[in-house]
């Protein structure tokens, strides 16, 4: 039917100028940059701790330890929840759990009532926003630039340090450790408010495609059973021998990097002389070029083979950590800014092409493998942490660690080797 004279033609649908799934990005950025600086705040407070109640540094980093394990645990069942119960309600929920737990830290007196605040609340607050949710978002509203994208949000990680680490550690010296912890609990509560009013689940509740896509991606199977499908794809994932070797070799990445140099960095330079300001800036610094290398991972990843990445990404991490003992000292060296510029490119590089390995290999189900994956590393990360306390405890230093660290590196080298003829890739629509 043609239009009567003098009447407007209907206006056909624009396309925005702005595809809402960056708004839905920004907004998972804001939500990542937040929980990583919630999660490096105890390694501000060991001393601290230590000095008013007398705790050692292995009593302290339990705590630590139970926070990244149930950070690990907490992943994979959040992905399912995500599914299940929508990514708003979950990542909301996450951000009061931390809320409390930080505010609670406040009142306690007894070693378990940090392990119950720090460790159980805000480990599984922080733990339903870990890297399942970035994979999740990814993979729901990107088809095209989806290892960028990975790389962004891991930077987040880095980033919410460079906030937290100068600013918590100010406030520890200037105003003491419950300062620090009020500031944790109203910014977690903060973050929730954005969350609510932007966050959206799938790009076709606005009538749109995933960034990048040209057709509709099939709709998400029904699976109403969150706990029940978290388990049931990690015992199909557990057939593949691609599983165990990514899983072994993030749990070494979590071992070298949350474990070790987040968690014990700023107490094993005070050792040396350095003030903790100077070493939590040092730390944060290390956050700024993990930015640089994270993003830069995300580009290679979409262009290299992620296998290889890895390979590189170890071998590197590897010879930094055996070189730092060496690098320490009573003031700001060139030395040790050498290592936190090469260390910092490297620090969680490894998200991207272990993400994009995860689609490789497991197709659709591959947020909830992530999230299991990342389970792992986390208990990489929760027994180093541990046991790195107990070794400065008994040999007043941390020097064994850095070596074994090293070691370990060099383990993750062959098992990302190892990779080779694991199956070939996947090729699956975009990731519900």
């Amino acid at each position: 039917m043609s239009a009567t004279p003098g009447s407007a033609a209907p206006a056909s649908p624009r396309a925005p100028r702005v595809h809402y799934a960056w708004v839905v990005a920004a907004v998972a950025l804001l939500v990542l940059l937040g929980s990583a600086g919630f999660r490096s705040t105890p390694s501000l407070m060991m001393d601290a701790l230590h000095n008013e109640f007398g705790w050692s540094m292995a009593t302290i980093s339990s705590a630590t330890s139970v926070n990244l394990t149930l950070y690990g645990l907490t992943a994979p069942f959040a992905a399912a929840l995500m599914d299940r119960f929508g990514v708003r309600l979950v990542v909301v929920c996450a951000l009061l759990t931390i809320s409390v737990g930080a505010g609670l830290t406040m009142l306690m007196r007894e070693p378990w009532q940090l392990v119950l605040c720090w460790g159980v609340l805000v480990g599984l607050g922080s733990g339903s926003m870990a890297g399942a949710f970035a994979t999740t978002i990814t993979g729901r509203w990107f088809t095209a630039r989806q290892g960028l994208v990975t790389g962004v949000l891991t930077a987040a990680g880095a980033a919410g340090n460079l906030v937290f680490l100068p600013l918590g550690a100010w406030l520890v010296e200037a105003h003491g450790w419950r300062s620090a912890v009020v500031v944790v609990s109203l910014a977690a509560s903060a973050v929730a408010v954005p969350v609510l009013l932007l966050m959206r689940e799938r790009p076709a509740d606005l009538g749109l495609l995933p960034y990048g896509a040209t057709e509709e991606p099939p709709a998400p199977a029904a699976d109403r059973r969150a706990l029940a499908r978290s388990l049931r794809v990690l015992r199909d994932a557990a057939r593949s021998r691609a599983f165990w070797l990514l899983a072994g070799s993030f749990a070494i990445c979590g071992a070298t990097t949350a474990g070790l140099v987040g968690t014990h960095f700023i107490p094993a330079a005070h050792d040396h002389g350095l003030p903790v300001t100077t070493a939590a800036s040092l730390l944060a610094l290390i956050g700024v070029f993990d930015v640089v290398g994270t993003i830069a991972s995300g580009w290679f990843t979409d262009r290299v083979d992620s296998r290889l990445l890895l390979v590189v990404y170890y071998a590197l991490r590897g010879l930094s950590l055996v070189l730092l003992p060496q690098l320490f000292a009573g003031s700001l060296e060139p030395p040790i800014l050498a290592f936190v510029i090469f260390y910092g490119l490297d620090w969680v590089a490894t998200v991207p092409p272990t993400v994009a390995l995860c689609r490789r290999h497991f197709g659709e189900d591959a947020p909830i493998v992530f999230g299991w994956v990342l389970a792992c590393h986390q208990i990489g990360a929760a027994v180093v942490a541990g046991l790195a306390g107990l070794a400065r405890d008994a040999l007043g230093t941390y020097d064994l660690a850095w070596y074994a660290a090293g070691g370990l590196c060099a383990v993750a080298v062959v098992l990302c080797l190892a990779l080779r003829g694991t199956g070939a890739p996947r090729v699956v629509p975009a990731l519900s």
